[in-house]
């Protein structure tokens, strides 16, 4: 009788399993077939796009970029005035040489700070990319290990504007022209951001060789 219950048990947890993984594959096919073939395709480029936590990093740049230029703006105004007031002297007066002395100093240390600025920008931006593409990366190789995938292949699956010369030659040129639902995109994603709350997603449209997800 044990045995009976125990068989009926496992029998109930064996279609409990296989109609969530249905229905998991139903709700997103995308790479459904990705662990059969043991290869896979992603899009980096999409994932970039919505990576909460990058998106929120380049947000919080942007934003000192812009206090930062404000701040500029305001010292360039001020050497402005600066200019203004030697101008009213004439050329070769002690004032005027003074003034253009103090003009050139000033202006010497605002193109030195900008310089500082814009390097410091450059550097931490390309810090955020790096770091985001190592998470990236590992979040690829946990996911094809978890499923016995032994190659992922990166691929573009925007739309093509055949109006849009890079666009064509993207389209020409790309790695995969075809592939039959082993795009894992939408699950590297999901584990990447599932620390994160929700965020509104980048349009992507599809390409006529991409199913859409």
């Amino acid at each position: 009788m044990k045995t009976r219950l125990h068989q009926a048990a496992a029998t109930a947890v064996l279609v409990s399993v296989v109609g969530l993984t249905s229905l998991a594959q139903a709700q997103n096919p995308a790479g459904a077939n990705a662990p059969k073939h043991g290869i896979a395709v992603v899009d980096i480029s999409y994932i970039f796009d919505n990576h909460q936590r990058f998106r929120a990093a380049r947000e919080q740049i942007k934003k000192e970029i812009e206090a930062a230029d404000g701040q500029v703006k305001a010292d360039q105004a001020r050497l402005a005035q600066l200019k203004d007031q030697r101008d009213t002297y004439n050329v070769g007066s002690p004032e005027y040489k003074q003034l253009d002395e103090e003009l050139a100093r000033n202006l010497a240390e605002l193109n030195l700070k900008m310089q500082k600025l814009r390097n410091d920008f450059v550097e931490r931006e390309a810090k955020v990319y790096y770091q985001t593409y190592l998470e990236v990366a590992d979040a690829v190789k946990y996911y094809a290990q978890r499923h016995n995938i032994g190659l992922v292949v990166r691929f573009n699956g925007a739309r093509v504007d055949p109006n849009r010369r890079e666009d064509v030659l993207r389209e020409i040129n790309k790695s995969v022209v075809f592939q039959n639902q082993i795009d894992i995109t939408p699950d590297v994603l999901a584990l990447i951001n599932r620390d994160g709350q929700a965020a509104p997603q980048t349009a992507r449209p599809q390409g006529t060789s991409i199913p859409p997800r």
